[in-house]
């Protein structure tokens, strides 16, 4: 595991309450693991990770995001969900991919949504007429998709532009 992924785990399961984790996982109904972290505590750990590695390249953040994903652990992927909204900024059409392994395996739509609203929308948002093209064919294809995540993902990123 990276430096900033340990750090990310690390702070997330000492920021964890088994009470929490027990409610959270209840709530979403979900067979995910949970470390009882709240919603700002992740936050505040991606802005901390911000400080703590000045300098993140795209392939930094999105490797990150991945790495972060892998585990099945709700904070986890709310993690990487953050990291990815913040920065929103250096990510492209061809992220799009990694996005779709997201959702696909996210069965939430506490991780969807926020996916879908605020980086594959902005994400499309700022991009050229040759990126947008291409994004839209990829869109297109999550909206007839089986999957049900994935056509919701459709339907937000593109209903908020």
């Amino acid at each position: 595991m990276s430096d900033a992924g340990e750090f990310v785990d690390m702070t997330l399961r000492n920021e964890g309450d088994a009470y929490r984790a027990a409610a959270e996982k209840d709530r979403l109904g979900s067979d995910l693991r949970f470390y009882g972290a709240t919603v700002g505590a992740v936050r505040g750990t991606i802005r901390d990770v911000a400080r703590r590695y000045p300098g993140l390249t795209h392939d930094d953040i999105t490797a990150l995001s991945s790495e972060l994903w892998a585990v099945p652990v709700f904070e986890r992927r709310l993690a990487a969900v953050v990291l990815l909204q913040s920065n929103v900024l250096v990510l492209d059409n061809s992220d799009l991919t990694r996005i779709e392994g997201f959702v696909r395996g996210a069965r939430l739509p506490a991780l969807v949504d926020p996916l879908a609203r605020d980086v594959v929308a902005p994400l499309l948002e700022r991009l050229d007429q040759s990126g947008r093209t291409r994004a839209n064919i990829v869109l297109e294809r999550w909206a007839g998709d089986s999957d049900r995540c994935l056509r919701r993902a459709a339907l937000l990123a593109t209903t908020l532009r």
